[in-house]
């Protein structure tokens, strides 16, 4: 399952990288130490993505430690970004991330 959510997140990247969201200079450690879900407040929900759910996922299958399950960062995103046109492509790999961990 890990290879499985591994390609998973790497799809996310590249659909990010596909729509010019991926960024190139990290936020600010302020920023990126918010204590709010999702960052709220500090990063924009595609920073939170990138900076912060695909480095802990990653973090996770490297140190072979237990991925989280009943898992669904999908409705957060179809709100923060409802009016965005990649907002269907960002979602697909999420889905099958959430898919797998929920498994």
């Amino acid at each position: 399952m890990k290879t499985q959510i591994r390609q998973h997140l790497h799809e996310l990247q590249r659909v990010m990288e596909s729509h010019q969201l991926w960024e190139s200079t990290a936020p600010s450690p302020e920023a990126l130490n918010n204590d709010q879900p999702f960052c709220i407040g500090t990063l924009c929900a595609t920073q939170w993505l990138q900076w912060i759910f695909i480095p802990r996922m990653e973090a996770l299958i490297e140190a072979n430690a237990a991925l989280p399950t009943q898992f669904s960062i999908t409705p957060y995103l179809e709100e923060a970004l409802k009016n965005k046109a990649y907002l269907s492509a960002l979602c697909h790999p999420i889905r099958q991330i959430e898919t797998a961990l929920n498994q």
